[in-house]
């Protein structure tokens, strides 16, 4: 799904990324890279392959928008470092966009390790009339992409049918962006009339 905003454009992605056309820029937040391994050490019966999961993702968005930068808003991974690291240095290694990362509350990471990979770190980025953080901040004259709550939306239809889908969750100066990693969970929103919401319905965007 495309939109405009402040001139510029974009396209929603059901995997959860978000592709700024103009800049060849593309958005993902909350990866939460180590979590599969983080539950597995401590006895978590989570399945050996899910590990790889993230990684299979993020090529397919990659090889769908093929961007120049890729910017992680933050949590991109999940605490401190496990044998994940070592996939990451893989995936960046084959990856040819260049890769940022604006630190989340679970980015605990020492800065060096992001630093021997060429991976410049930031507290926030305004690129022109953007503002790209990982919490939510509503700044005057600027438009927020964020991340950190993991945003979903309740539907519910006949026969006590009940939905819960993840969503890309649009106000009017921002938007959240779904969590891309799995097993993160998500947090529901309940959105006001002037709030737009795009679900993720397996492999489509749809406005709710």
């Amino acid at each position: 799904m495309n939109l405009t905003i402040k001139d510029q454009t974009f396209q929603l992605h059901p995997l959860g990324g978000l592709f700024w056309q103009e800049k060849s820029l593309l958005l993902i937040s909350d990866v939460h890279l180590g979590k599969v391994s983080h539950f597995r050490k401590f006895g978590a019966a989570v399945p050996r392959k899910a590990v790889h999961k993230n990684f299979v993702l993020l090529d397919m968005l990659v090889s769908n928008f093929q961007p120049f930068q890729i910017c992680f808003l933050g949590d991109l991974f999940h605490s401190s470092l496990n044998k994940e690291w070592e996939l990451f240095e893989n995936w960046v290694a084959k990856t040819p966009s260049e890769i940022i990362l604006v630190a989340g509350n679970h980015d605990i990471i020492a800065p060096e390790k992001f630093q021997q990979l060429d991976i410049p770190i930031f507290p926030e980025l305004v690129i022109d009339d953007f503002l790209l953080t990982h919490h939510p901040e509503e700044r005057e004259d600027h438009f927020t992409f964020c991340g950190h709550i993991h945003p979903a939306v309740k539907l519910q239809g006949f026969g006590r049918q009940r939905l819960r889908l993840p969503c890309f969750f649009k106000s009017k100066n921002q938007m959240i962006l779904p969590a891309f990693g799995q097993f993160t969970g998500t947090h529901a929103l309940n959105p006001s009339k002037d709030d737009e919401v795009y679900a993720i319905v397996e492999d489509t965007v749809v406005k709710i």
